[in-house]
């Protein structure tokens, strides 16, 4: 169970496994672990205290940033989340990234982006498709059809808050024109546009 770990030179951290998509391309799907971890099949959620111990087996301060993402939706954690993000920028002092699918606000019934205020640096939404009933196809997200709109709201929010907004697709599962019209709700959005 790996808890942390190098992808691409990147620092990333594993908090949980729970999503509330059934995504089909997600690479969970297709192998247990990525970069150097053993497996990021977590058989439980580690607490906080084990996280940090397990940061100090790295030279955290040598990565660019730290990365929250790993086989779950890491803000199915969000307060775990934001407490490690606050220690690691104040023992390490790089910056903190999320990678999210943008369904924080569904999950916790409310608006989560003020809460990213002054803590987390970057934040990554995948998009993953140009509208909702595609997405929904797609992603077969708990919260059904509303999902799409909710990820467009969070993108919209989490502005107000956070410096650096991207918005991401994964190439292998759309259409040309499909990542085209999501480099354009990028655009109107205001937001950096990433193919991955």
């Amino acid at each position: 169970m790996s808890i942390v770990y190098d992808y691409f030179g990147g620092l990333y951290i594993n908090l949980t496994n729970k999503c509330p998509n059934r995504c089909e391309f997600c690479i969970r799907n297709f192998t247990d672990s990525l970069g150097n971890a053993d497996s990021l099949v977590l058989d439980r959620d580690p607490d906080i205290e084990e996280v940090k111990a397990e940061l100090r087996n790295w030279p955290v301060r040598d990565y660019d940033e730290a990365v929250f993402c790993g086989y779950g939706e890491p803000t199915e954690r969000l307060p775990e989340l934001l407490q490690l993000a606050k220690h690691i920028k104040a023992a390490y002092g790089i910056p903190i990234r999320i990678n999210t699918n943008g369904l924080a606000d569904l999950i916790w019934g409310e608006d989560t982006t003020k809460w990213l205020d002054g803590i987390v640096d970057s934040v990554s939404v995948s998009l993953n498709e140009a509208d909702a009933e595609s997405y929904e196809a797609l992603c077969h997200p708990r919260f059904g059809i509303k999902s799409y709109d909710a990820i467009l709201e969070y993108i919209k929010n989490v502005r107000e808050h956070v410096n650096d907004v991207a918005v991401s697709v994964v190439s292998g599962s759309l259409s040309r024109e499909s990542i085209e019209k999501c480099r354009k709700i990028a655009e109107d959005l205001g937001v950096r546009f990433k193919v991955r």
